[in-house]
């Protein structure tokens, strides 16, 4: 019998609170910690129709003669017992590698990274590693952490919204109707750095359509712009930053109008937005994947920071650098350790004070050396890895040069995937366990502006499926011998005793609101607005950057375009529940490939045409949709669709840093496909 029990929406990360209504068969909003209204995206009000959906996995199958068969628990969880022991015994621990999940709770991700740490490996990854590693990695550098810097609720305080690489209209359309849209009407300025126009576009008063892969010239132009208009708040830069000298030198050799021109956009409507930001009292940003999905992503991020310094837009309401987080939890999947190279709350494997105080509370040290990130992995399965366990995502599609990533699974010795539906991963498991989705799961989750809230069962998992939780806990007492507790709220205990930006909190204190964190012991309410007085990194300063222009990984040969991929408002990450929703797919059932009207002529395209688009990677047939909203040179495609699976185009050059691969710029060649016309 289901409930009507208060929890989070499955989806994006503005944490969305929605519960079961009986009456209407269907999910619906409550008036959570952020929709305070109760309102929801199509996404949200849908999000019952994958619960009840036919194709739920409801069984464990075990792979026996190249075929999927019914098994039992045991049968699954005995195959799983010995095939990672072989491996282990074989190849070492680190030849294990897990996918967490970060559409799953903080306590499912925290067992999970639990268990491979006792088990002997860091080799464990989620995929805020294919979305914003590289903001975490710029931001964690530069002032201690990686979150948004405010909170929902102050920033609309701001007197300028400067939103680059974002699209928060159609990808977190609440927080742009109920917090920045209010805002907008009473007068806020907002600039849209994105190279198409788009329903955030519409809402903005200056749009600079970026070249794809030259954000870092169109940056660093506009803080040339504030150095040379003197719009620098020297009172800050002098007390709360290091090395403007540098930083001022390397603007002062710059010519704005050439890399205005280099980036692509008008030097005039650069110059207007560079002085929009320096101008305001308080100028907020929120920055998305169209900034991190670059192989020289950390310096996007980099560049960007230097604007907030410069300008005092630090530490007070309606400022700072604020991601926007693109999975229900993968804000949180982050800071409860399911990384390979921190512990949880971001403290690195390598701190030997880390390690020991966690072994105080698990009874064994952490291994001290950094893991691989899941796409490094991919590129070592069949080799230095041998062994996946896969919860919760759909790396088959999702990451990118899928071609060599099937080629990869096939690989594995073993591989485990854990799920609610068949999908394309599935194809390469040896046994997959039957998991459990939003509605029949309790826990917490973390939202986009740090917000821990508790999710609440609904119902019970179909058949024989499970909770995740309790799967996991299975997994961790088999293969690696512990005994975690048996409630959601057991584990969070444990989880905050070992997190000290959770360690205040308590599931009696977020009920049915939140807490934020950092939240240390003794608290009494988490921080809504970091670096105030002191940066978290616990320096009063932060540190200018001088970052260089680098050239995009795949060069663009002559009649070749630039292929962008992103989401849009009625779709999600791979698809694997959206595509089962019978409402989101009646809005949009099939992919496009948006290329700009003078490309389209010069290739024979027509409006609704099927093309092929390729490169030396893959090859993909789609709809063409002719429109002037993407900009000359660039294609854009989403990637929700098995089918174009447009991340056969994509490449998997790795920024050095933070080692996210580069999704917004695939050099491709777009052609009408042999007997294709508009009506087909």
């Amino acid at each position: 019998m289901a409930t009507s029990s208060e929890s989070v929406c499955p989806y994006c990360g503005v944490g969305c609170g929605i519960r079961y209504d009986a009456d209407r068969g269907s999910a619906v909003g409550w008036n959570g910690p952020v929709n305070r209204r109760g309102e929801l995206c199509p996404k949200g009000a849908a999000a019952w129709d994958v619960v009840e959906h036919d194709e739920r996995l409801t069984t464990p199958l075990v792979r026996v003669n190249g075929r999927l068969v019914e098994a039992t628990w045991d049968e699954a969880f005995d195959r799983i017992e010995r095939e990672f022991s072989r491996v282990v015994a074989d190849h070492g621990p680190d030849s294990l590698f897990f996918f967490s999940s970060s559409n799953c709770t903080n306590e499912e991700n925290y067992l999970l990274q639990k268990t491979a740490r006792a088990l002997g490996t860091n080799n464990i990854d989620n995929c805020a590693r294919l979305c914003h590693a590289s903001t975490v990695a710029a931001m964690g550098d530069r002032f201690g952490a990686g979150a948004m810097t405010n909170s929902l609720s102050d920033l609309g305080e701001a007197d300028v919204f400067l939103v680059t690489g974002a699209n928060p209209a159609e990808q977190h359309p609440v927080i742009f109707r109920s917090y920045l849209l209010p805002a907008l009407k009473s007068g806020t300025t907002m600039i849209h750095v994105d190279p198409r126009e788009n329903q955030t576009t519409k809402a903005a008063d200056i749009h600079l359509p970026v070249k794809p892969g030259f954000d870092i010239p169109l940056l660093n132009a506009m803080a040339a712009v504030i150095v040379e208009e003197g719009l620098v708040d020297e009172a800050f830069v002098a007390e709360r930053t290091t090395g403007f000298e540098a930083l001022r030198e390397s603007l002062s050799a710059l010519d704005i109008d050439a890399e205005a021109e280099r980036a692509g956009v008008d030097p005039a409507d650069l110059r207007a937005a560079a002085r929009a930001y320096g101008e305001a009292g308080r100028a907020a940003i929120f920055t998305g994947m169209g900034m991190s999905q670059h192989h020289c992503g950390t310096d996007n991020v980099q560049a960007l920071i230097n604007l907030p310094l410069l300008t005092g837009n630090v530490g007070k309401a309606g400022t700072g650098v604020n991601p926007l987080r693109g999975q229900n939890n993968v804000q949180g999947a982050g800071d409860v350790g399911a990384l390979p190279n921190v512990l949880p709350g971001y403290r690195p494997v390598t701190d030997d004070d880390a390690r020991a105080a966690i072994a105080d509370v698990w009874g064994f040290e952490p291994p001290a050396l950094p893991g691989l990130t899941e796409v490094e992995a991919t590129h070592r399965f069949g080799d230095e890895v041998r062994a996946a366990y896969v919860f919760g995502e759909n790396p088959a599609v999702t990451e990118p040069n899928a071609n060599r990533v099937r080629e990869a699974f096939e690989s594995l010795d073993f591989c485990v995937v854990h799920d609610v539906f068949p999908t394309e991963t599935v194809e390469f498991a040896d046994v997959v366990l039957p998991g459990s989705v939003w509605a029949e799961k309790s826990g917490t989750v973390t939202n986009t502006d740090r917000q821990v809230i508790r999710m609440n069962r609904n119902v019970a998992p179909p058949g024989d499926a499970r909770a995740d939780l309790d799967i996991l806990r299975e997994f961790a007492a088999r293969v690696a011998g512990l005994d975690a507790p048996a409630t959601p709220e057991g584990v969070f205990d444990e989880l905050r005793r070992v997190t000290p930006i959770y360690a205040g909190m308590s599931y009696d204190g977020i009920g049915a609101g939140s807490q934020r964190w950092p939240f240390p012991e003794g608290a009494t309410e988490g921080t809504a607005i970091l670096h105030a007085d002191a940066f978290e990194s616990g320096s009063k300063t932060a540190p200018f950057r001088a970052v260089e222009h680098v050239d995009p990984a795949d060069p663009v040969a002559d009649g070749e375009l630039v292929l962008v991929t992103g989401r849009v408002l009625q779709h999600f990450n791979s698809g694997a529940l959206t595509r089962r929703s019978g409402v989101l797919m009646r809005m949009r059932g099939e992919d496009s490939l948006q290329i700009h009207p003078d490309d389209a002529a010069a290739r024979g395209i027509e409006d609704g045409a099927t093309v092929r688009v390729e490169n030396d990677r893959g090859e993909i047939a789609v709809a063409a949709e002719v429109t002037p909203a993407v900009r000359r040179g660039t294609v854009f495609a989403t990637f929700h669709y098995a089918e174009p699976l447009v991340n056969r185009l994509t490449g998997d050059a790795l920024d050095p840093t933070a080692k996210i691969p580069e999704y917004k710029h695939s050099a491709v060649r777009v052609t009408v496909e042999p007997g294709a016309a508009a009506d087909d």
